[in-house]
């Protein structure tokens, strides 16, 4: 397998992708100042017992979250283990100071996770100050290269502190992994000195900005080349490798070309496909991806796969193929917490235990932590993946200001009974002699009816006069009415005569008749009659009918 790094940078922007045999697999985004493993100097603003948390002041815009374990955490295993059954209230004071450290940023409304276990992440080690323990990864599978490493970082391991072996040091000598661990323990130093000089709240040490972070977790020997389009960062990218990873100098290279490098790869239209509700798979079957408050769901679905020989194997074929791109889409977009995943149903034990094993083989290709749960007698594949960062949906997106992230709106038919029912509800006071409804065009198209049948019934049935103002700004499912004397509300509503000749721009089609448009005049919903073929179009109508709601135009040729 072909691997490689793009890396592309401006003055506002960075941006990375990981390239597996052409296809993108991973995206990162650098718009801020990275939060997650930044370490802060924070006073306790207030402590919680019936949460058993406290909220400490960092200087964000929200105070971060602290439980009572990650509380305890620095004091090591022992201590920590004593304190499990103690109060958030006998660990930490309001006012207190304490050196915290950023485990999950801010998502929403929530504050960030942060911990006083405080670890710091280099290319080949990870420095646990507050622990005395060794630890190899996972990943390195091969037992006497885990026992090598184990030994070396016993060797090598500073004094009341501990060390993880990352993946990235299997093959690498001892004096590789004293170096790494020589600028950890000076990091480690500053960090201190710049915490006992400081008052709280304060930054005492920002994670890495995208290229180190590049340069650190994704440079590996298994990568066969790195691009940027950056002379400064290639430059500065060149001096750190030739310091932690000189064999990895010749895969460096910086583009020059006038052409936008993510363009000369086809990476930019993949951005934004990743964005995408719908995923189609290359059989012709699909993804559903949808988010919600608590987790991810995922629904798979044939699609236009019909297969060759039986529905069994279809459905088969397809779930496993879903779990490929499946695995692709928690990588690019960064997907984490709770996953649920529901592959098209299988009769077949035989065929869930393939699904599941060839889905756990997928996900172990994941640099991020994963873990597979299994199956629910529903048929539903649970999985967790570790939360770090924002994913992508939360950096390039924002709540839709329409429907606050609903996504989906009241019908007009719905909101016009709404605005009907208040219309009737104020026709029972005897001092409104009329009473106007200031709505939306498609609310007012449902309200009104097909030649304002709908205004004429209510106006019978209220014995009022009823009249409509349309406000094309106003949102969707808002709407005001009001009651009042006749001649004040009609003074606020603008009547269209008859014969008047207005140029209007036809921008849909009036409600559900398609051969015709809707314009809005001075207020006043207009249906132009045989304006359906001519929508995005400035034309010139004439007022054929105008009542007190309702207005019909014809097209001037």
């Amino acid at each position: 397998m072909y691997k490689e790094i793009l890396i592309s940078l401006d003055e506002r922007e960075g941006r990375a992708v990981v390239l597996e045999d052409g296809q993108v697999m991973e995206i990162l985004i650098a718009r801020e100042e990275r939060q997650v493993g930044s370490i802060y100097k924070g006073r306790v603003s207030n402590v919680l017992p019936g949460m058993n948390a406290a909220f400490v002041d960092i200087g964000l815009e929200r105070n971060g979250f602290l439980c009572a374990d990650d509380a305890a955490a620095h004091l090591g295993d022992e201590v920590n283990e004593s304190l499990r059954q103690m109060s958030i209230s006998d660990i930490l004071k309001v006012n207190q100071e304490t050196l915290v450290q950023v485990v999950k940023e801010a998502v929403g409304t929530k504050g960030a996770r942060i911990t006083t276990y405080v670890t710091l992440p280099g290319r080949y080690l990870v420095l646990l100050p507050s622990a005395q323990y060794i630890g190899v990864s996972r990943r390195i599978l091969d037992e006497e290269e885990r026992n090598r490493l184990r030994v070396c970082a016993e060797k090598i391991r500073p004094e009341g502190m501990g060390v993880i072996v990352r993946t990235a040091a299997a093959g690498r000598t001892e004096e590789d992994l004293q170096r790494d661990l020589d600028y950890l323990v000076k990091v480690w130093d500053k960090v201190q000195q710049s915490a006992r000089k400081r008052r709280a709240p304060a930054l005492i040490h920002q994670e890495l900005a995208l290229v180190d972070k590049v340069l650190r977790d994704l440079f590996t020997p298994d990568i066969d080349r790195l691009i940027i389009d950056n002379p400064v960062e290639y430059a500065k990218m060149r001096d750190k490798l030739e310091i932690t990873a000189p064999a990895l100098l010749d895969r460096m290279h910086l583009y020059t070309d006038r052409r936008p490098l993510f363009d000369l790869h086809g990476v930019e239209s993949e951005v934004e496909k990743a964005l995408n509700r719908k995923v189609w798979l290359e059989s012709g079957g699909y993804l559903i991806i949808d988010r919600t408050e608590a987790l991810w769901v995922i629904d798979v679905n044939t699609g236009k796969f019909i297969g060759k020989t039986s529905l069994a194997d279809t459905i088969l074929r397809t779930n496993l193929e879903a779990c490929r791109e499946i695995c692709r889409q928690l990588r690019l977009r960064d997907m984490a917490g709770i996953i649920v995943i529901d592959f098209i149903d299988m009769d077949s034990a035989d065929d869930q235990r393939k699904v599941l094993e060839f889905l756990g083989d997928e996900l172990r290709r994941d640099r991020t932590r994963t873990h597979l749960v299994g199956m629910t007698e529903l048929g539903l594949v649970q999985l967790t993946r570790k939360r770090e960062g924002k994913d992508l949906d939360a950096v390039m997106r924002e709540p839709c200001p329409v429907c606050s992230g609903r996504g989906r709106l009241l019908s007009a038919q719905s909101l016009a009974f709404r605005v009907r029912r208040e219309i009737l509800r104020l026709a029972l006071d005897d001092r409104n002699e009329a009473i106007l409804a200031r709505v939306h065009p498609h609310t007012a198209i449902e309200l009104i009816g097909v030649e304002g049948e709908e205004v004429e019934a209510l106006e019978r049935d209220s014995g009022r006069t009823i009249l409509v103002q349309v406000d094309r700004h106003l949102h969707p499912e808002h709407h005001e009415v009001l009651g009042g004397p006749r001649n004040q509300l009609e003074a606020r509503v603008t009547r269209l005569g008859q014969g008047h000749q207005v140029k209007v721009r036809l921008e849909e089609p009036f409600g559900p008749n398609i051969q015709s448009a809707l314009a809005v005049v001075n207020g006043n919903v207009v249906e132009v009659l045989s304006g359906g073929d001519r929508l995005g179009k400035e034309v010139q109508v004439r007022l054929l009918r105008s009542t007190g709601a309702f207005c019909q135009a014809e097209i001037v040729r």
